[in-house]
C-alpha cells in the first residue's frame, strides 16, 4: 500500500468502515496496474483466490497478478498456499463461462518457494485432470513461446489453445534470476518426449480422424503435427512422456481400424465376385444386398449358422438360412435369394 501512494491509502481508509465481501478494490496509484484488489485477512486462501478471479471476470479484467498469499506475516506453509492457489485457478479456468480473464500471474519473491509451486503443479500432471491444460505446457509457452499451429497441414488444422501461467522471477542479482530460469527450463526438458508414426494409411485420415486427433491433443496436453506431404505421411507427437505414449497408442489404433476396414472391404469385393445375395423388393424383383451384408450372409452360410441378422431398408431382419426367409419384429417376411456367379467354382 505504501508503494501505491497516498491516493490508494485514502481509498482504503474510505472503504474500511463499509461492509465488504472479503476484499476492496482501489485504483492502481503509483503501481503499474489499473486496479488493486485488497484482500481482507482470511485463513482460506483458496476461497480468497476464487473470489478475486470471479471479480476479475465480472469486471472484465484481462489479467491479474497474485503474490504467494499468506506466506509472509501470516506464516502459512508455502506448499499449502501453492496447492490452494493452484486449486482455485484450475477450478476457475475449467468453467465454461470464463470469457474475459485471460492471464493469471503468480509473483514469487523467495527463491526457495519456487520448488513448492513446481511440486504442486507436478501433482496436477500426475492426477491427469481431463479439463485442464498441461502446467508443463504452460511453462514451456512462457519461456519458448506458444506452440505453432499446424495451419499448413491438410485436410484441416490442428490448433492448440494454451492457457499461460506466468511466474515472475525476482532475485538479488541477474545471475540468480538467470540460474532460476535455467533450472526451470531443465525441469521442463526432462519431462518432454517426442515420437513419430509413419504409415501410408495416414493419408486416408478424413475429418473424423482429424477431429479425434484434435480432441486427443486438447485432452492429453500434447502437440500433434500431421506431415502429409511426406511419403509415407507422418504424425509427430510431443509433450509429457506419459501423454505422448497414450496418444501414440490411440493413433496406432486409428490406423489399424482403417486397415481392418480396407481389408474387410477387399474381402467383401472378392465374395461379391463369387456369389450375390438378394432380397425380394416391393415391385416383386430381387434387389442385391450391399457388399458387406453380402459377405455377412455368405460367411454365416459357410459357418453353417442357422440364422443371421441383417438390415433391409434400414430395419433389422432375422434371416433363416435354411428357408431363406427374413422376418422383422412385426412379423413381416421377405424372401432371400443366393445366386452363385460361377457355379463351377462354388
Amino acid at each position: 500500500v505504501d508503494a501505491a501512494g497516498s491516493q490508494v491509502q485514502a481509498e482504503c481508509a474510505q472503504y474500511a468502515g463499509q461492509p465488504q465481501s472479503g476484499f476492496i478494490t482501489t485504483q492502481g496509484g503509483n503501481l503499474l496496474c489499473n486496479k488493486i484488489i485488497h484482500l481482507v485477512h482470511d485463513h482460506n486462501v483458496k476461497s480468497q483466490i476464487s473470489k478475486v478471479l470471479n471479480e476479475c471476470e465480472l469486471k472484465r479484467y484481462r489479467s491479474v497478478a497474485f503474490p504467494a498469499i499468506g506466506t509472509g506475516q501470516a506464516g502459512k506453509s508455502a506448499a499449502k498456499v501453492a496447492d490452494d492457489m493452484l486449486d482455485a485457478i484450475v477450478e476457475f479456468e475449467s468453467k465454461a463461462s470464463v470469457q474475459h480473464l485471460k492471464k493469471v500471474k503468480i509473483i514469487i519473491f523467495q527463491t526457495q518457494m519456487l520448488q513448492d509451486f513446481y511440486e504442486s503443479m507436478k501433482k496436477r500432471e500426475d492426477s491427469d485432470l481431463p479439463t485442464t491444460d498441461s502446467w508443463m505446457s504452460m511453462f514451456k509457452s512462457f519461456f519458448w513461446g506458444k506452440a505453432q499451429s499446424t495451419e499448413k497441414k491438410k485436410p484441416v488444422c490442428l490448433e492448440k489453445k494454451v492457457n499461460l501461467a506466468i511466474f515472475q522471477i525476482c532475485g538479488e542479482s541477474q545471475e540468480q534470476v538467470d540460474a532460476t530460469e535455467s533450472w526451470i527450463k531443465n525441469l521442463i526438458l526432462k519431462e518432454q518426449f517426442e515420437t513419430s508414426i509413419s504409415d501410408e494409411l495416414i493419408e486416408r485420415f478424413d475429418e473424423m480422424q482429424i477431429d479425434t486427433l484434435a480432441d486427443l491433443q486438447r485432452r492429453r496436453h500434447v502437440t500433434i503435427e500431421l506431415e502429409d506431404k511426406l511419403y509415407p505421411p507422418r504424425i509427430i507427437i510431443s509433450g509429457i512422456s506419459r501423454d505422448v505414449c497414450f496418444v501414440s497408442v490411440e493413433v496406432q489404433k486409428m490406423i489399424q481400424k482403417i486397415k481392418d476396414a480396407e481389408e474387410e472391404q477387399a474381402k467383401a469385393e472378392l465374395v461379391y465376385n463369387l456369389v450375390e445375395w438378394r432380397y425380394l423388393g416391393n415391385n416383386d424383383s430381387f434387389v442385391p444386398f450391399d457388399k458387406l451384408t453380402n459377405m455377412q450372409l455368405e460367411d454365416a452360410t459357410i459357418a453353417k449358422k442357422p440364422h443371421v441378422t441383417v438390415k433391409i431398408n434400414k430395419k433389422n431382419y432375422k434371416v433363416d438360412l435354411n428357408t431363406l426367409q427374413a422376418n422383422d419384429d412385426q412379423g413381416n417376411i421377405i424372401t432371400i435369394q443366393r445366386v452363385p456367379k460361377n457355379k463351377g467354382k462354388l
